[in-house]
């Protein structure tokens, strides 16, 4: 047994380390950036940690028609379908909790218990949101009173495509935190992770594709925000964009909101945000529409009858 023990630990330590390859997650597939680049990322301490795909303006115009691609039957879902999908999420990460753990804490320079607390967050984060796809709607919509024979209701609907510029800072709570919310309201999104810390959103990637979300509903493009956020900002084809990413960078902010102008995008403005805070439901009803039917209430209504 003793001379067994003593061949598997020399194995051990003659073996070779299986670096990881990171890549885009677009359409519910793993694609390399079509430019071929990739860049360096670091930890904290400025340890080399793997090589990231660096996305060009093409990977985005990909991502978004992945989006519009997906968005009919994803809105079209039930909420309920939709909160099943999003607690399926949440499993998939409780299952890879150590890798995000240990992702997350190289990327925010945290202790292993602190990186723990941070990944155990995002978990009921997902968790959180699940419950709430099918109860938005009791919220927010509802019979409005009118003088006039007619019944008045208001709805919530979807927007349609949101491209998020992630948080910087916060690679991963911060991340599930604005990409969470645009998906359990119907919409489907294209996320410009974090530039400096990419790799817990990349395998976020990895855990969608296992987690019964159809492809496309979240794409993901690693890179340098300023090249890539600009195209998105200026897509005809995306209708929201979330800049919680830029609240450090005033000037990038303003040049995507003056590019969102062109079609009349809905712009959730950069704000600083404590992401260990309840959520609250601003971030659902930022990208909600709000249908309002108007229907007659029967030729007796006028004079009091029912209907």
């Amino acid at each position: 047994m003793s001379d067994k023990s003593d061949k598997f630990e020399k194995a051990e330590a003659a073996r070779l380390s299986v670096f990881k390859t990171y890549k885009l997650f677009v359409g519910g597939k793993f694609p390399r950036s079509e430019s071929g680049r990739v860049y360096e990322v670091t930890d904290a301490k400025g340890k080399w940690l793997a090589n990231a795909p660096q996305s060009s303006r093409k990977d985005a115009r990909d991502a978004v028609s992945a989006a519009r691609k997906a968005f009919a039957g994803w809105s079209g879902a039930t909420a309920y379908n939709r909160g099943q999908i999003l607690y399926r999420v949440a499993e998939m990460l409780e299952g890879r909790r150590e890798q995000f753990v240990r992702e997350v804490g190289e990327a925010e320079g945290l202790s292993k218990s602190k990186a723990a607390a941070v990944v155990d967050a995002a978990i009921d984060r997902w968790v959180w949101y699940a419950g709430w796809t099918d109860k938005i709607a009791q919220v927010v919509g509802g019979a409005n009173p009118v003088a006039g024979p007619y019944f008045n209701l208001s709805s919530p609907e979807p927007t349609g495509v949101v491209a998020i510029v992630a948080p910087q800072e916060s690679s991963f709570l911060g991340l599930v935190s604005v990409v969470a919310p645009v998906i359990a309201t119907g919409n489907t999104a294209v996320v410009v992770t974090s530039e400096r810390a990419p790799l817990p959103a990349l395998s976020l990637g990895e855990v969608l594709a296992t987690s019964d979300l159809p492809g496309g509903v979240v794409n993901i493009l690693s890179g340098r925000t300023s090249e890539v956020a600009p195209t998105l900002a200026a897509h005809m084809d995306v209708n929201a964009l979330d800049l919680a990413g830029t609240v450090d960078d005033a000037a990038l902010a303003k040049e995507l909101e003056i590019a969102a102008a062109d079609n009349l995008k809905r712009v959730l403005r950069p704000q600083a945000v404590d992401w260990a805070a309840e959520p609250g439901t601003d971030r659902m009803t930022a990208f909600l529409e709000t249908k309002t039917v108007w229907h007659p209430a029967g030729a007796g209504a006028a004079s009091g009858s029912a209907y």
